[in-house]
This record gives C-alpha cells, sequence and structure tokens, in this order.
C-alpha cells in the first residue's frame, strides 16, 4: 500500500524531463507501472544500483539497454559511464550531460568528471567546466578552482582565506586544497603558520596522510621524522634535547598533540618540564588547547586548569575555543567561558549556541540592570521554536515556546508547480523502488542546488507538501526546515500513527511528545529505516536491545525481523524508553544519552558537580549524542506544543544533572 500510494499518484502528474524526447521515453516507462513490483523495469534499475556498488561494469553495460526509456534512466546511464569515466572521452561525458541536460544527474557527472580533470592537472579542461557547475557544493572543486584562478593570475583578494578555511575545515587529505594551499603559500598568499596549523588539525583528528601532506608543503625534508612521530611520539621526544628551529618546534607540538589524544596528563607533564621554555607562545597555547579538549572529552576537572594556562585565546581555533568553554560552564568559570567566546570568529559567534552562551555568561557577570539588558538583547535575536537553544533563548527571557500561526495554505498553481517538477517526482520514484539514498540526492538537489538560492519559500512548502502527501516524511520534514520566515509546525513535526503512539503512552504513563521527539530524530518516521550498526524500524532498535525488552515485557515469540512491523517496534521502542526514563530517575536527557549510546556511558558522564542539564548535554564527550540529546528534547517541546495546544518550556524538561543518589537503590542495572 505504501509503495502505491507514492506511486499511483506519479503516473497522472509526472512530468519526466526539459528535454521532451526524453519525457515522452520515460512517460512511456511509467505507463505500466502500477506498483514498484509488477514494473521489470524497477527490478532493472535496483540491479544496475547493486551492480554500480560492487563496480560491476559488464553488468552495468547490459542492463542499461533495458533501462532506456525507464523514469530513472538518467540514474541507470550514470551508473554505467560513472563505473567507467577514467578511461571515458571528453566527448561521451559531453554527450551525456547534453542527454540529461538539467538534471541531477548532469551535474553530478560534472562534478566527477571536474574531480579528474583536477587530478590530471588538465586546468583548461577544468576552467571551461566549472561554470557550468550548478550545485557548487564541492569544497575540493572549490579548491582547484580557486588554484585555477591562482595560475591563471586573477585569484580575488579573499581567495587565500578561503583556502585557509576549506582546507582546514577537510578531515581527509584531498588532492584540491593540499594543491591550493601549496600554491598559495608559494606565493606567500599563506604563511608557514596556516601549513603547520593544517598538520595540526590533521594530527588531532588521527589522519597522518593529511598532516603528511600539510608538512610536505611546508618542510617536505622532515616528512621521515613525520612518520616516526605517528609511530611513536614519546620516542621521537626522547631523542631530541631541543627544538632549535620552528620547524623542530613544529615538530614537537605534532609529537605532544599526538601523546594528548591518548594521554593529556602526562602530554601536559611532557610540556611543563620540558618543551613549553622552547616553544612559541602560539605552539605552548594551542598544544594546551589540545590537552584541555582530550581532558575534557574524558569529563576531567583538570580541563578547565589546562585551558586556564592559555593566556591569549585567540592563539586557538573555534573547536579549540569551543572546548574551552565547554569546559569552563562545567567548572562555572563564567569569565573564562566569556574570554574563550570572546576570541571567536565572526562566523562562530553567529552560531545559536555560542549566542546563548555568551548572553549566559555576560548575564552570569552583569554588574548592574543596564549589563543585565544588554546580555539578554542576543537572546531576543535567536529566541524561537526552531532549536535547542533558540527555545532555551525563550525560557531565559521568561517566554514560553508557542507555535507560530500556519503560513498562508498552498494554492492549487503552488502544489501544480510541486507535481510536475521532474526532479522531485524522479526523487519520489527511486525512494519507492527502494533506492533511497539516490531519492534523496536528487529531491536536495531539486529543491536546494539546481536553481541558485534554491526554491523560494513558498515553492519549498509546496515541495515539502508534495512529500508529505507521499508519506516521504522525511523529506517532508527537511525541505520545510529550510524555510527561514515562515515555520510550518505540521511539515516540520508530522505526527503519523498517532492513535498508535498516544494509546502506547498512556498505557505506559510515557509522554507521547517525548516519544515523536524521538522517533523524528532516530528514523523520521522511515519504517525501514536501518542502521550502519543495525538497528532497525521507526524507534531504530537494536536486535539484542529488542529481545531483552520483549522478554523484560512479557512479548512471547518475539523475533527480531518483527521490529519492521510498526507496532512491534513502537512497543518495543517505548518500553526501552520507559526503562531507561525510570532507570534515570525520570530525566529525559540522560534517558535520552542511554537511548543513543548505551545507558552505562551516561551513568558515567552523569559524575561529576551537579549541572544544569543544558551544560552536561553540551559536555557529552561524543559528538553525535551530544547532537541527539539536544535534538530530541528540543522536539519533544514542539511536539508537546502541537498536542496539547498550550505553551511550552524546554527548561522545564531539562532539570538537573548529577550523580545517582547512592542511597536509592539502582532501578534497572540489567538495562542493556
Amino acid at each position: 500500500m505504501y509503495l502505491k500510494k507514492i506511486l499511483t499518484p506519479l503516473l497522472v502528474s509526472l512530468v519526466l524531463s526539459t528535454s521532451a524526447g526524453l519525457a515522452k521515453a520515460q512517460t512511456g516507462g511509467l505507463a505500466g507501472a502500477f506498483t514498484a513490483g509488477q514494473n521489470r523495469a524497477d527490478d532493472v534499475l535496483v540491479d544496475m544500483s547493486q551492480a554500480f556498488r560492487k563496480g560491476d561494469r559488464k553488468k552495468l553495460a547490459q542492463l542499461l539497454p533495458l533501462a532506456r526509456g525507464h523514469v530513472l534512466e538518467p540514474w541507470a546511464a550514470y551508473w554505467e559511464l560513472r563505473a567507467r569515466l577514467n578511461e571515458a572521452s571528453a566527448d561521451e561525458v559531453e554527450a551525456f550531460m547534453a542527454r540529461y541536460v538539467g538534471t541531477y544527474q548532469e551535474d553530478r557527472m560534472r562534478a566527477d568528471w571536474l574531480q579528474l580533470l583536477g587530478q590530471r592537472r588538465d586546468w583548461e579542461g577544468f576552467a571551461a567546466q566549472y561554470p557550468l557547475y550548478r550545485m557548487g557544493d564541492d569544497r575540493e572543486l572549490r579548491c582547484y578552482a580557486l588554484a585555477v584562478d591562482y595560475l591563471k593570475g586573477v585569484a580575488a583578494p579573499g581567495a587565500a582565506e578561503e583556502v585557509r578555511r576549506l582546507w582546514h575545515g577537510l578531515r581527509e587529505a584531498e588532492d584540491g586544497c593540499t594543491l591550493a594551499a601549496d600554491r598559495f603559500y608559494a606565493g606567500k598568499r599563506l604563511t608557514a603558520l596556516d601549513i603547520w596549523r593544517k598538520a595540526r588539525i590533521a594530527t588531532e583528528a588521527n589522519r597522518p596522510r593529511a598532516a603528511r601532506n600539510a608538512v610536505g608543503v611546508v618542510a617536505p625534508e622532515v616528512l621521515p621524522e613525520l612518520a616516526l612521530i605517528n609511530d611513536s611520539p614519546v620516542k621521537f621526544l626522547a631523542k631530541r634535547a631541543a627544538a632549535p628551529s620552528r620547524v623542530r618546534q613544529e615538530l614537537v607540538v605534532l609529537a605532544l598533540i599526538k601523546i594528548a589524544l591518548s594521554d593529556p596528563d602526562t602530554a601536559a607533564t611532557l610540556l611543563e618540564t620540558r618543551w613549553a621554555v622552547q616553544l612559541l607562545p602560539e605552539e605552548e597555547h594551542w598544544v594546551l588547547g589540545v590537552i584541555g579538549k582530550q581532558a575534557a572529552l574524558k569529563l576531567d576537572p583538570a580541563a578547565a586548569r589546562y585551558f586556564g594556562k592559555v593566556n591569549r585565546d585567540t592563539d586557538l581555533n573555534d573547536d579549540l575555543l569551543g572546548w574551552k568553554v565547554r569546559a569552563a560552564l562545567r567548572a562555572g568559570q563564567w569569565r573564562q567561558a566569556l574570554g574563550a567566546l570572546r576570541a571567536m570568529s565572526d562566523e562562530a559567534r553567529q552560531e545559536s549556541i555560542w549566542v546563548y552562551w555568551r548572553a549566559r555568561a555576560q548575564l552570569a557577570l552583569a554588574r548592574n540592570e543596564a549589563e543585565r539588558r544588554e546580555a539578554l538583547q542576543p537572546l531576543q535575536a535567536i529566541a524561537g521554536p526552531r532549536g535547542f537553544y533558540e527555545q532555551l533563548a525563550l525560557d531565559e527571557l521568561g517566554q514560553k515556546l508557542v507555535l507560530p500561526p500556519a503560513p498562508v495554505p498552498l494554492s492549487p498553481e503552488e502544489k501544480e508547480t510541486a507535481r510536475n517538477n521532474a526532479g522531485l517526482n524522479r526523487a519520489l520514484y527511486a525512494i519507492a523502488i527502494g533506492l533511497r539514498s539516490e531519492g534523496n540526492r536528487e529531491w536536495n538537489y531539486s529543491t536546494n542546488l539546481h536553481s541558485p538560492g534554491g526554491l523560494g519559500e513558498r515553492d519549498l512548502l509546496a515541495a515539502a507538501d508534495l512529500a508529505c502527501q507521499r508519506e516521504v516524511w522525511d523529506r517532508c520534514i527537511n525541505t520545510s526546515e529550510r524555510t527561514r520566515n515562515v515555520f510550518d509546525a505540521s511539515q516540520r513535526y508530522p505526527m503519523p500513527f498517532r492513535d498508535q503512539v498516544l494509546r502506547r503512552g498512556r498505557e505506559i504513563n510515557l509522554d507521547p511528545a517525548y516519544v515523536y521527539g524521538l522517533i523524528r530524530q532516530e528514523s523520521r518516521f522511515i519504517m525501514d529505516a536501518r542502521s550502519g550498526v543495525g538497528a532497525s524500524g521507526l524507534m531504530q532498535v537494536m536486535p539484542a536491545t529488542a529481545r531483552w525488552t520483549a522478554k523484560k515485557i512479557g512479548l512471547t515469540g518475539f523475533t527480531p525481523d518483527q521490529l519492521n512491523d510498526r507496532d512491534t517496534n513502537i512497543a518495543i521502542g517505548t518500553a526501552y524508553l520507559k526503562l531507561a526514563l525510570d532507570d534515570f530517575g525520570g530525566s529525559m536527557p540522560m534517558a535520552a544519552a542511554a537511548y543513543n549510546a548505551g545507558p552505562g556511558r551516561p551513568r558515567n558522564w552523569r559524575n561529576g558537580p551537579m549541572l544544569e542539564a543544558a551544560i552536561w548535554a553540551e559536555n557529552i564527550p561524543f559528538t553525535e549524542t551530544r547532537d541527539y540529546v539536544k535534538k530530541v528534547l528540543a522536539n519533544t517541546t514542539v511536539y508537546a506544543a502541537l498536542i496539547t495546544g498550550q505553551p511550552q518550556s524546554l527548561k522545564s524538561r531539562l532539570g538537573m544533572v548529577g550523580p545517582r543518589d547512592q542511597s536509592v537503590p539502582d532501578p534497572s542495572t540489567d538495562l542493556p
């Protein structure tokens, strides 16, 4: 029924291509597709997607003729050509892009071709194609383009800063940005410190190849010593009594960073007792920042002390400054937090997380009512329903979350425009036959990247409405979230399976808004969602956890394959969530952390000082869990407003987090 609900309307409304000839061929391919399973051509597309993932070029070539005329023919042709792109001629690539002009696949192929041209150093070919690249979101291709501009002598005044930002932001050792950095450094547009900082960032991220590439730009003669640092940084430092040159100093910095990743206290001791006097203040501060961050990730109280030794916060980058803020919040050091916040880049300071904590720090340090009023002004700028810190800003201002009025209803013409969008229809069709990854990419391209600036707000609402009507909830939510000036709560926070969720909540005394907040974050209401670690269904339950929970609640005859059944998944997921909530004394933040990372970790993370839950959540060492907890709680607050129709407070759901009361028995020590 789900596939039929998506596909049947597509047969009526699909506009398949900007090319009339292709549209006619593809419409013919859809004519008999009353359900996905009945159309042999759909099976061909699925087989081709699998062959592409396996690199089976022969099978792709054999199947391509069978995909001609299908609505997803552009995907079939893309897979076949992409698999042999290294050997393809420029004429073949041009012919592909001409045949599928205006599609996602045309622009995806152009990006792949540009990547190859950059690697081949074919700057003439690259310069000809890059202006036609519509997506423009590939950082490595942007670096190639900046390098080409430099080689042609037309680099813009801010090009070097853009290269530095892009390069420092990449985790992997990508050729384009390394090349651009090398060229701009050779032309004295980037400094040696810019290059060494990239090596430091890569070393901390445990990306030795990226670190090697950076060092190769500034000091290729010491690459053998860098290899020793990666193998045994302690041995490297033991062989050196001094660091008399700038290059040697930087190698010492890299070695200390490497040691800090596993043992920040040892790194701190080595720095303080031997190496600090031989390093420049900026180098010492950076090492202290890394040590402080690694200590903060272990929730070690020493983190604030290490960060406190950084006398010049501007010597740190935004990532290290962010961890200095977190450590200071955990230690109750508002002045130290404020200093780090002020040292952040303009871009970072505008993020709602740091706007909120800067205001909180200023409020904590305010000496009079005038300073308090000044601190509240930034909160007024971000306050609203859109996210965790936006909602907390409302609480800090003494306001509650009230959902904004729904936007003006879509007109029939606006809905028709969305229904006639070829890219959106191809995306929905791909999702319907099981090619969700491809469908998501084409959908995102059609809404965000096909035209400069993406679709307008009304068009985004219409596209989201189309996805909602087809019950493709993740596209519905993600598309509606992109509107800046309107807030359609029914699209952003849909409530499918409402009767089941509300009934289940009443049965086990679990807030249905909390359940919805978690499902929205876990699966975006995709019933057959499956994570990389094996979690399944709406509530993304692991098989072992499901078996334990089923036994706990007396669900006999349970087998893990039942997790894809909606009601079974909800029953088991909510039961486990309720057990976790009881285990953590009703703390929604800790139960959400347990649901995401397992209960053992938040049991450890709660040890230490009694903290506001917002400060506790911001100090969760796992990025995924930290973001997860904040999003689940923000989701919950909006869903509560939708379900009850009453104003809501996020802060009231957060409470405080601290060590468990040892006088109270642990209610569920066997919780997996």
